[in-house]
């Protein structure tokens, strides 16, 4: 299994330009709930336990996630819990109310995540590797903990090995 360091670089080495990343902290966390909504249904009954396979997927990616790193694996953990418990809510709802959360949420999120790599001038990282999918939620994680100036050692390996944050097309001021 790749490390953290690893996962990161690589996903890291797509989205270099600024504004795509920008358009990765509103696309990606539209899709992680689009996803568990529309995972939130049906909902089975195991061993007197109600279970869906949102559930399933939010436990299997925090144990992931945990296991790449404590730190990021707890706030992605808490992130899914927040998603999962929404996506519960609106599953609740209308089995049309339920679809066109889900659908719309994925679609408008994709639209995002698109446009985004126009400005970055290069396929989206999953495209070459599928574990990019899961990767997205965690880079943004970890983008965000740089952006508050936590992770200082770990943003250092990204940029060392995938290069610093851009706008493409322009110079950046020293």
């Amino acid at each position: 299994m790749k490390t953290l360091q690893q996962q990161l670089i690589q996903y890291a080495e797509y989205h270099r330009d600024k504004r795509n990343i920008l358009t990765h902290f509103v696309g990606i966390p539209l899709i992680v709930l689009a996803v568990a909504i529309l995972l939130s249904r049906p909902l089975f009954s195991v061993m007197g336990l109600s279970l869906t396979p949102a559930l399933v997927v939010v436990i299997v990616a925090s144990i992931y996630y945990l296991t790449l790193d404590r730190p990021l694996g707890v706030a992605m953990a808490v992130f899914l819990g927040l998603c999962l418990w929404l996506a519960t809510v609106i599953a609740a709802q209308t089995t049309t109310t339920w679809l066109c959360s889900g659908i719309g949420l994925f679609v408008v999120g994709w639209i995002i995540q698109f446009i985004g790599h126009i400005y970055e001038r290069r396929k989206p990282a999953f495209f070459d590797d599928v574990i990019g999918l899961a990767i997205g939620p965690l880079f943004v994680a970890a983008e965000l903990a740089f952006l508050l100036g936590l992770r200082e050692e770990l943003q250092a390996e990204v940029e060392a090995a995938a290069g610093p944050t851009v706008i493409k097309g322009q110079t950046e001021a020293s």
